[in-house]
């Protein structure tokens, strides 16, 4: 096992998506999913693990990771990756006729359907998938945006489905057949995962709807392109590279700080007093990391003395727990509170990069400098810092939200 590969398993987001690994060349040698990527990669480190698995870890010398909104579309992402790269160790899934496929038929109005069965019928099959359940899951999530025909053979009538908006009805003229094979292209492109592509194509022709006065229609496209959105944000893998390395520069860090982490105090009145740290990997949110606080040693209204408390109890708890540190730690406040940030850290006897922003002008403030930074609003940096504090933000003042309404109701 490379040295450095602990590391970077233990920095790995506990949530859910897909994971590559790759050998010392950059080729990718395998590809899984996971519901917890952090657990997943952790049972790479047990030591009863057969014979092919301790191959495999020996020729791995990094994991990027790909984040999906849930297991089930982690799946989809899985089988196209796969598809993709062609991993030396994935042939085991690849040459399995057991594992589940997605079937479109080939018919004037195809039918979409999951078969373990690969048949020289004309059909197109997409997969093989490691699990029948979060297949059919998938699915579920695609329909709902993407209705389609299901039914193995086209009934005289429209059935529950086409009641419930998950099939158009092609069997009673509801859908003509160019629109019909719009919807599978589309779907198509999912399973492909091909999200950016599709979202593309649906950009033009929503524009084309609005333009020829199809509102209706163009409010569908709409809502498919806002569902899209999800999956293709998380499926880009790391969509925010660029903002990440902008930063970097910015603030000058010896490492790209994949690791972010950012306090917020919500205290209203000084009343229900809160505080909130949220993570991102990558640029993206890993909310199972996301932390609460109950503001506990500071009565008065002390915003600094609070965030010195949250602050110091994080990262107290992490060196406890002998658990990896962030790369950059972002506070919600400006020089006063970027001071009491550092001061807390500097008691542990931690460095870690500090940065602030000030609410009124945007303002970011760096530890060792006096002046603060004004950054244009369009700078790729400031938009990721100001994303992620105003996550904190959010975080914050639902928790407080909730305590006060538990302290007026009672529960």
């Amino acid at each position: 096992m490379m040295p450095n590969l602990r590391e970077i398993i233990a920095r790995a987001p506990d949530t859910s998506g897909v994971y590559l690994m790759k050998d010392k060349a950059g080729r990718v040698i395998y590809v899984g999913k996971a519901k917890s990527l952090k657990k997943r990669l952790l049972n790479y480190l047990g030591r009863n693990l057969d014979t092919k698995t301790v191959i495999l870890i020996s020729n791995v010398a990094d994991i990027e990771y790909r984040l999906a909104p849930t297991e089930s579309l982690a799946l989809l992402l899985e089988a196209s990756l796969i598809h993709k790269y062609d991993p030396k160790y994935n042939v085991s899934l690849r040459d399995d006729k057991s594992f589940p496929l997605v079937k479109i038929t080939n018919e004037e109005f195809p039918a979409i359907c999951i078969t373990r069965k690969r048949e020289d019928d004309g059909a197109r099959y997409f997969g093989p998938y490691t699990s029948a359940s979060l297949l059919r899951e998938a699915l579920k999530i695609i329909r709902k945006r993407f209705p389609y025909r299901s039914c193995k053979q086209m009934p005289r009538e429209a059935c529950l489905y086409y009641r419930i908006g998950l099939s158009p009805a092609p069997c009673v003229g509801k859908i003509n057949k160019r629109e019909y094979a719009r919807t599978i292209k589309n779907i198509s492109l999912i399973l492909e995962g091909k999200t950016d592509a599709l979202m593309k194509k649906l950009l033009t022709e929503m524009k084309l709807r609005a333009k020829k006065h199809d509102f209706e229609e163009a409010a569908k496209i709409r809502d498919q392109l806002n569902a899209l959105s999800a999956i293709a944000e998380n499926y880009a893998g790391a969509p925010n590279q660029g903002d990440l390395e902008d930063l970097k520069n910015l603030l000058q860090l010896k490492k790209l700080p994949e690791r972010i982490e950012a306090f917020d105090i919500s205290n209203i009145s000084g009343k229900e007093a809160t505080g909130s740290m949220v993570s991102f990997y990558r640029g993206l949110p890993d909310k199972n990391n996301y932390r609460r606080f109950r503001i506990k040693t500071v009565k008065a209204i002390d915003d600094y003395g609070m965030l010195a408390e949250v602050v110091q109890r994080r990262y107290l708890r992490l060196m406890k727990e002998k658990l990896p540190l962030p790369d950059l730690i972002i506070i919600d406040g400006g020089r006063a509170h970027l001071a009491t940030a550092a001061r807390v850290l500097a008691g542990l006897g931690l460095n870690i990069p500090l940065t602030s922003i000030a609410k009124e002008e945007e303002y970011i403030y760096l530890g060792g400098t006096l002046k603060p930074i004004k950054l244009s609003f369009d700078t790729p940096a400031l938009n990721l810092i100001r994303r992620i504090r105003d996550e904190a933000h959010r975080f914050a003042l639902a928790y407080h939200h909730i305590l006060r309404r538990k302290k007026l109701i009672g529960r």
